[in-house]
């Protein structure tokens, strides 16, 4: 018995869309890092943080081009990309929870759309390969 597809559909293409949008953010930051200074440092209100920008750099650029390649995938329906885009969207989650004290609005927005691409994958991703 085949599946229905229904409205809901458009919510794996929130999620493609902000994956793809994540992932070329992330290379963006991954070139500036890598080709700008060695080290940075942040005031985070009660402690100083020391970050090896262009390790952040390397890591951003490598999450990056994972993050497109899995949105553009998402978006055609393939399983395989909404399983990958589920580990990736945790591990990002995870990062902003990590990256909360130094830039705490940035991380709550990011969290909140992780969240909602999150549902969209894992309630509504079956519907995007009938669609």
């Amino acid at each position: 018995m085949a599946r229905r597809v229904t409205a809901w559909v458009g919510w794996i293409w929130f999620a493609g869309l902000m994956i793809l949008t994540s992932g070329v953010l992330n290379v963006l930051y991954g070139f500036a890092a890598v080709l700008g200074p060695d080290n940075a440092v942040v005031d985070a209100g009660a402690s100083l943080v020391v970050l090896d920008v262009q390790g952040w750099g390397w890591t951003h650029l490598i999450l990056g081009v994972l993050l497109v390649l899995v949105g553009i995938c998402v978006m055609a329906g393939q399983t395989w990309a909404r399983v990958g885009a589920i580990v990736l969207v945790t591990l990002n989650l995870i990062a902003q929870f990590v990256w909360l004290p130094v830039q705490p609005w940035w991380s709550i927005i990011v969290i909140a759309i992780d969240l909602l691409v999150l549902w969209a994958l894992v309630v509504h991703g079956h519907e995007a390969r009938e669609a």
